[in-house]
């Protein structure tokens, strides 16, 4: 039985490495942060530099900021801090590279704490994402100067991306009463409803061509 086990985990083994070497998309992997929690990364429009967020005790985060990563700096130096973009307080999300790369967009609560909203209550298993009201979307440029507020309707706005073409953003909102998608243009103006069934609708991005969009969805079979 043993002799058995072995000769499968071989097989195994042997099939598995026999795909990582044919492996024609997942070359050249790099390793860009160390420690802490980051997440929801996503390259600029020259895909020099990555937007993320960041929690980082070490660094006196507590709670996700916004960061501009060099991409050629963070794969040479383990050591390499990159730069905050976002104020510092509150909870922020879901920031993306503007068409010029001079300037990231970014969900934030800042305006109504400096201090980071309550988290969701702990469940284990399960992953939880707190829609917070507070959420409006800003426009910085890459020193952390905020010079656009892009939503200030009542209800979480964040979850948004920017059309390849640069044109328009998709993001979430619950100002409808429901979490639905909605489309505005570069500069904000033009914010219009683009789905209405009952459920979460987010996550969204466009197609390379920017005409279409693909996003998460739910669709419960009651309120």
């Amino acid at each position: 039985m043993k002799k058995g086990v072995t000769v499968i985990l071989l097989l195994f083994s042997s099939i598995l490495f026999g795909q990582v070497n044919e492996q024609k998309h997942f070359k050249n992997i790099r390793q860009l942060t160390y420690g802490g929690d980051n997440a929801e990364a996503y390259f600029s429009f020259d895909g020099k530099n990555l937007s993320c967020q960041i929690t980082n005790k070490k660094w006196n985060i507590s709670c996700d900021q916004i960061f501009d990563i060099d991409i050629a700096k963070a794969s040479e130096d383990s050591t390499y801090r990159p730069t905050m973009i976002s104020t510092g307080k509150g909870r922020t999300t879901c920031s993306y590279f503007m068409p010029d790369n001079k300037h990231i967009l970014y969900a934030s609560t800042h305006l109504n704490a400096d201090t980071c909203p309550a988290p969701p209550p702990h469940i284990p298993g399960k992953y939880l994402w707190a829609i917070y009201p507070e959420f409006d979307i800003f426009v910085a440029d890459k020193k952390g100067q905020i010079v656009q507020q892009l939503t200030n309707k009542p209800g979480y706005d964040a979850e948004a991306t920017v059309s390849p073409d640069g044109k328009k953003i998709v993001f979430t909102s619950t100002r409808s009463g429901d979490l639905e998608l909605w489309t505005m243009d570069i500069d904000g103006k033009n914010q219009k409803q683009i789905t209405f069934g009952l459920g979460y609708d987010g996550g969204a991005f466009f197609s390379p061509d920017s005409k279409q969009l693909v996003f998460r969805a739910s669709r419960p079979k009651t309120p």
